[in-house]
């Protein structure tokens, strides 16, 4: 630029006028004059664009105006609209597409955000069901086994009960016979007594001898064979008492073991019942826990992702506006250069300006 600059102002200086106004033609120095402050102007425009937007591509190109001939300026001119037309459409089309991905990775995040509550929440109520089901099979195993013991402590019961009716009835029949056999004894005793009494009343022999007095039948004998006839007849109503009492406490034994097996049983198939629906529990509870985990892996991946969009996208659209009005700018910026140096007024454009 500097031998360029030198050169110029050697072709510029008086000697050079004056040799030049000799040697061409002066309606070809009017032409070149013409041309060269066309170049001038499209390269002061150029130059004020680069200056304002710091863009090195129209400084280069504003010192290619002043130096290149016009056909090889027009086409690099042309060929900056093309690109800078391009970049501005890439730009839109990246910008469209960091919305578009922004949009998604939020949707889906949002998304996975409910699925991963959701699965909390179930993994939530899945450990209270579990708890719940293991409590209330602890609790129904031990009603089984305090049902077992009641049942094993009232056979020992009834065991002894038969035992003690076994011995009532035995004791009882006993006294029976033993009554029995004392009052007979008696019965032929007074019976035999009654007998010789009633002998003595008839004469026969000669009397007795004095001193000796009549036999008579002992008054009371007939009040000990009453006693004892209640004795024995207590002693069979006792007995048949102890029966009925033992046939109700066999009943009442068996009615108590067949309604505590039905609630055994009962209780028993509560507990399959349970233990399955608690094994479904858990085998679910394995699952959502891997489902939460598997959420958790994807929603760190989107926000990887949506790390490396902000990487890729925030430059973009926090400069979006700003870097498309620049890039209109340079090409109309362009456009009026190649008008210039195709024969418009440069003051026109000052007035647009």
């Amino acid at each position: 630029m500097e031998a360029v600059s030198k050169a110029l102002a050697v072709l510029s200086g008086d000697d050079a006028h004056d040799l030049f106004t000799r040697t061409f033609n002066p309606a070809l120095l009017q032409t070149a004059a013409s041309m060269m402050m066309k170049r001038q102007q499209a390269s002061e425009l150029l130059s004020r664009v680069a200056r304002k937007f710091n863009n090195p591509r129209l400084s280069a190109l504003s010192y290619r105006v002043r130096l290149d001939a016009f056909t090889r300026v027009k086409k690099a001119i042309d060929d900056m609209v093309v690109q800078l037309m391009k970049e501005k459409a890439d730009e839109i089309t990246h910008k469209d597409f960091c919305v578009d991905e922004f949009n998604t990775n939020q949707l889906h995040t949002e998304k996975k955000e409910r699925e991963k509550a959701d699965l909390i929440a179930k993994i939530e109520d899945l450990e209270m069901t579990i708890k719940a089901l293991t409590e209330a099979i602890d609790k129904l195993k031990a009603e089984i086994a305090e049902m077992q013991l009641q049942m094993k402590r009232a056979g020992e019961d009834r065991e002894k009960e038969n035992k003690e009716f076994q011995m009532t009835v035995v004791d009882q029949r006993e006294t029976q016979r033993l009554l029995k056999a004392a009052l007979s004894v008696l019965q032929d005793f007074y019976a035999k007594a009654a007998l010789i009494q009633q002998q003595r009343q008839e004469p026969a022999g000669p009397p007795p001898p004095p001193g000796f007095e009549a036999y008579k039948k002992n008054a009371a004998s007939g009040g000990v064979m009453d006693m004892i006839k209640q004795i024995s007849s207590d002693a069979k109503a006792m007995e048949a008492e102890a029966i009925r009492s033992e046939e109700d406490a066999q009943k009442a034994y068996e009615d108590f073991v067949k309604e505590t097996n039905g609630s055994i049983e009962t209780k028993s198939k509560e507990i399959v019942n349970k233990s399955e629906e608690k094994s479904k529990s858990e085998v679910e509870l394995v699952e959502t826990k891997e489902s939460k985990e598997a959420v958790t892996l994807e929603l760190e991946q989107l926000s990887n992702y949506d790390a490396e969009l902000h990487q890729a996208c925030d430059f973009v659209l926090k400069n979006f506006e700003v870097r498309q009005t620049a890039r209109d700018e340079e090409v109309e910026a362009l456009k009026q250069a190649k008008a210039i140096l195709s024969g418009a007024k440069f003051e026109e454009f000052l007035q647009g300006a």
